[in-house]
């Protein structure tokens, strides 16, 4: 489906995304220990909203342009602050004309302790990624196959953290990798945070994800779904899923508080509907 991210950039799955990233970020930092995220598909890690990419899909009108202003309950508010602070980082002058990608958003969430692993193969984008954090010495910008990163990269040496894994699916078996690579990953680093990112376009292959995943015997998948129209008759992203492995026990309180008020704010029809579903518990 080539989900490039300058194209997409600030849209509604960008927004539930970077909701629920901010949120595992913020839970990390309940601890003074330090922690690194690992970004493995990263981007430019910064998107202009006027650019020819961006205006072709207007995407972000529809996402984080109906976010800025949607009237949130307080618990929702407080919950989106460090997020929404993010996107406000990056437009000082108000409004929104500029997004944070997942590794600009993470990196202003950080504490002076913590790192930022921001992995990208795409040689252009590798260069904006590796500019825009010159001189950052809690980032390491690293022109590499994010899935490789899945294993060289893991565990950290802080032993503590999150993995984004949000790749473009640009190419067929994107779903598979998703599986044999979180598979991989979890062998070298079982006590470590996934954060898997997927579209939901194609039901089928939706489906045989969340099957494959039950099947893989990893313990503690939480699949968050959210979509803002029922299916289309036509091939569109009607929706996007997040499944988190080793969510920590408050995420699915928050994420029950945030997915009513971002489908209020962010739904295309009223069959729209956000689902969270355990796909694996303590003991898979």
């Amino acid at each position: 489906m080539n989900y490039r991210h300058a194209y997409h950039a600030g849209n509604f799955a960008d927004v539930v995304k970077h909701a629920a990233l901010s949120r595992l970020v913020e839970y990390l930092k309940l601890k003074d220990k330090a922690f690194r995220v690992v970004d493995t598909h990263a981007g430019t890690g910064l998107y202009d909203l006027s650019s020819d990419e961006a205006q072709k899909t207007g995407e972000w009108l529809d996402g984080i342009g109906r976010l800025l202003d949607a009237k949130l309950s307080p618990e929702a508010a407080a919950l989106l602050a460090p997020y929404l602070e993010a996107v406000k980082s990056v437009n000082p002058e108000g409004g929104v004309k500029k997004y944070p990608g997942s590794p600009l958003m993470v990196r202003h969430l950080l504490r002076p302790q913590d790192r930022l692993s921001a992995i990208e193969l795409h040689p252009k984008d590798f260069q904006r990624l590796k500019s825009r954090f010159a001189g950052d010495f809690q980032v390491r910008a690293i022109e590499l196959d994010g899935w490789l990163a899945l294993g060289a990269h893991l565990p950290p040496k802080e032993k503590r953290g999150l993995v984004l894994v949000d790749p473009p699916f640009e190419q067929e078996g994107e779903f598979d990798r998703l599986v044999d690579g979180l598979v991989r990953a979890h062998r070298r680093w079982p006590g470590g945070i996934y954060a898997l990112w997927y579209p939901i376009k194609d039901r089928a292959a939706v489906a045989a994800f969340r099957r494959r995943l039950m099947g893989t015997g990893i313990p503690k998948i939480l699949d968050v779904a959210f979509e803002i129209r029922p299916p289309s008759p036509e091939a569109r992203l009607d929706g996007s899923g997040l499944v988190v492995v080793n969510p920590p026990f408050v995420i699915e309180t928050e994420m029950r508080i945030l997915l009513p008020e971002l489908k209020k704010a962010l739904a295309e029809d009223e069959k729209a509907r956000w689902s969270l579903d355990w796909l694996a518990g303590e003991a898979a």
